[in-house]
């Protein structure tokens, strides 16, 4: 048997939590993601920048109560991928 190759966007811990957070909620904030992760603001930033660069995540950058506000929300792309990722996983692990 061939095992499908992992989508290296989204094998990376901190990618795949944000996707994984993201698929579970309608959209989410910088705040939320960065408490949820545990990541540094800088790393949560430049992966939050690589899953908008791959067209996997929409991010809308707004003003809440004067504070710079980021909602990110998973795309049609964006979860088509996670799916083909959690399935290739499951065929690695045989279940």
């Amino acid at each position: 048997m061939a095992f499908a190759p992992l989508d290296p966007i989204l094998h990376n811990q901190l990618r795949l939590a944000i996707m994984s957070l993201l698929v579970a909620v309608e959209e989410g904030d910088f705040n939320f993601l960065l408490e949820k992760t545990g990541a540094t603001r800088g790393n949560l930033s430049v992966q939050i920048s690589k899953l908008k660069e791959a067209g996997f995540i929409e991010v809308k950058k707004t003003f809440k109560e004067n504070y710079p506000n980021t909602q990110c929300s998973i795309t049609p792309k964006g979860l088509a991928a996670f799916e083909a990722y959690v399935k290739a996983i499951k065929d690695y692990l045989g279940s």
